[in-house]
């Protein structure tokens, strides 16, 4: 079917607001055991359904790709991060062979909009941002892929009072408040744009919070709220984390906590206690704050009397973030001053205190390991810490019983459920392109409590890490290492390795795992790791 010849029916159609948070971990919300205040995520959650093994692609780019299009990241060509790598699955930007969830509900009389962090769009350097054209082939904008108007940045991160590039519609936009702070104005946006719809047309919201991703910054105010709350270390958090999210009954079984990792030192056995609880606060704020802004967009809603038929979804990116803020790593790529022309310090600074504009860090492995909880491994990796985050899905009108679901979803799985919603039509053929089939199944049944099957296994592969998850088994490897079997019912902290117990099963899984990667495009990641070295002139990939 061609999407120019789609009809449709307003009336009735839901909204849909699709909300993407950065780098949180699956233990970071308050209703998942977090000692982080999170009340208006956690009453969406209460009010509407509750995933405890929804899964995405383990990396913020490869993420949105999949989630925007309903494809595996390779298929959309966002097999890695936005450096066009020279093969049509590490392009860097969206392929021309897809179809993104805005512009399919546009062509179906949706106002669509988008506020946030867009990272879809082909390489940014935010040192070098005059140099990014906006809108050539190689860096479409969201107004180039459905979204009637956009407000936000293009790349992965920014200073939060102090971005160095922010966008609005197509245009290069300054800041002329002093009280900006990114997470505030692109929920304050949302609101004002899907205003716009008016009572007669549904809209789609796609709000695309950088928070709570490096830097650490955040108003004062709420990194006070949570001063002195980490000065018991990351062992003790984690441990009580693990023990509420057993309480509350979030977790389908008891399953055992996963050790620290071996490269996390014990909390009593560190010197910067101070500071180290300092990262860690403000990173609590920042996950607050966009909470607090989420509340605001949600009271809106309720004043306008669209609450009811809205649909709204709340997921992260990935898991917790382990990368290390290097002065001459990662950090190199930003910007030295602020805007008006204080410098920052940038990389990790021991005693350095985080939270303003004027520096740049991040909490690192050890808190990462903390928002992880229960989970092994971070961001980057596709063991469950790096991969499994929970999913919320809140809709009065058609969500009438609350409940948690532990069945595997991914965000694949997205796109088909929000058209499902909406009932919009994919198309087979976009502005002049055969569109690839949707790689994802729509999660709406199961959302209503009805009995939900997964049909089809769920792949990934980011940097060399690859997986398989049919059924309750899920095999996985770190680049480079042995495969490792894990019974993901009994196990899901993936403690008890199975390999070497099950060969026939070890070969089937095996077997899909190749046929999937070969037909997506999946490169050797020996291969491509120089390539992106070089392109970002950096040392590791880790930060």
């Amino acid at each position: 079917m061609n999407i120019a010849n789609l009809e449709s029916t307003l009336g009735g159609r839901p909204n849909i607001i699709l909300i993407l948070v950065d780098d949180m971990g699956f233990a970071d919300l308050s209703i998942m055991g977090s000692e982080i205040r999170t009340p208006n995520i956690d009453r969406l959650a209460r009010g509407g359904v509750l995933m405890s093994s929804m899964y995405n692609c383990a990396r913020c780019c490869p993420t949105r790709a999949s989630l925007l299009t309903g494809l595996y990241p390779h298929k959309a060509g966002i097999g890695h991060m936005t450096p066009n790598l020279g093969v049509p699955a590490y392009q860097g930007f969206l392929r021309n062979d897809t179809v993104t969830i805005a512009e399919v509900l546009r062509f179906s009389g949706y106002h669509t909009v988008m506020a946030g962090k867009w990272h879809v769009g082909g390489n940014f350097i935010a040192r070098e941002a005059d140099n990014w054209t906006i809108g050539d082939v190689e860096h479409p904008t969201p107004r180039q892929r459905g979204f009637d108007r956009f407000f936000g940045i293009v790349d992965g991160g920014s200073n939060y009072f102090s971005p160095h590039y922010l966008i609005e519609n197509d245009s290069k936009i300054e800041i002329t408040t002093n009280d900006f702070y990114f997470t505030d104005a692109i929920t304050d946006k949302a609101i004002e744009m899907t205003a716009e719809a008016g009572s007669n047309k549904p809209f789609f919201l796609y709000l695309a919070h950088t928070a709570p991703h490096w830097p650490l910054q955040a108003p004062a105010e709420d990194i006070a709220r949570y001063e002195g709350v980490y000065n018991k270390g990351w062992d003790q958090i984690r441990a009580h984390r693990h023990e509420e999210m057993q309480a509350m009954g979030v977790l389908r079984h008891q399953w055992d906590m996963s050790p620290r990792d071996a490269a996390a030192p014990a909390w009593d056995d560190i010197r910067e206690t101070d500071w180290e609880a300092a990262r860690m606060a403000v990173y609590a704020a920042q996950v607050d704050r966009m909470d607090q802004s989420i509340g605001r967009l949600i009271e809106a809603l309720r004043t306008r009397r669209q609450l009811n038929n809205t649909l709204i979804l709340f997921l992260s990116d990935n898991g917790g973030c382990a990368e290390f803020m290097a002065e001459d790593g990662v950090a190199q790529r930003y910007p030295e001053y602020t805007l008006d022309g204080r410098r920052i310090t940038l990389g990790n600074i021991v005693g350095l205190r985080p939270g303003s504009d004027e520096t740049f860090q991040s909490y690192e492995l050890p808190w990462a390991n903390v928002s992880n909880t229960p989970f092994r491994l971070f961001k980057h990796w596709v063991h469950e810490g790096g991969i499994s985050t929970p999913l919320i899905a809140h809709w009065p009108d058609k969500i009438t019983h609350p409940h948690i679901n532990h069945e595997a979803a991914h965000v694949v799985d997205i796109m088909p459920t929000i058209l499902d919603a909406a009932g919009a039509v994919y198309p087979s053929e976009y502005g002049g392109h055969e569109v690839q089939s949707m790689d994802g199944e729509s999660l709406l049944g199961m959302f209503q409590n009805k009995q939900w099957v997964r049909a089809t296994p769920i792949f990934w592969e980011h940097e060399g890490n690859s997986a398989i998850r049919w059924g309750n088994k899920k095999l996985v490897r770190q680049h480079g290492q042995p495969w490792e079997l894990y019974d993901m019912d009994i196990d899901r902290t993936e403690l008890n390795n199975l390999v070497g117990t099950d060969a026939p099963l070890e070969a089937t899984l095996l077997r899909d795992y190749e046929h999937w990667a070969e037909s997506i495009g999946v490169v050797d990641w020996n291969v491509l790791e120089p390539i992106l070295l070089e392109a970002w002139n950096i040392k590791t990939v880790h930060g």
